[in-house]
């Protein structure tokens, strides 16, 4: 169960990031809303996460690391961004990383 909330954390973080790209500037109102509701619900979940036992490090480990990946992919993806191979090496270098702090903590 905590999996599946710290899942939604990081899709209502996605949401928040990239919906505030289309806010312009927080001048729109409906993808203000959702980058604030994104942002408000992914603290909630995490909090949730947390209160379940989960230690931050991981769980904020987990949450930055594939939450900068889904929204660089997503950016690249649909929306017209471009991302280097430096830049894909740094994301497979993050995840790794969270994998390895995940992984190290199961003795």
């Amino acid at each position: 169960m905590v999996y599946v909330l710290l899942l939604g954390a990081i899709l209502a973080e996605v949401v928040g990031a990239i919906a505030t790209r289309f806010s312009a500037g927080f001048t729109r109102l409906v993808p203000t809303a959702l980058a604030v509701l994104g942002v408000l619900g992914a603290y909630y979940l995490l909090s949730l996460v947390l209160e379940r036992g989960m230690g931050i490090g991981v769980a904020y480990g987990i949450w930055a690391a594939l939450g900068v990946t889904a929204v660089a992919l997503v950016g690249a993806v649909f929306l017209g961004d471009s991302l280097t191979w430096v830049q894909v090496a740094g994301i497979v270098l993050v995840v790794g990383g969270v994998l390895a702090l995940e992984m190290g903590g199961q003795h």
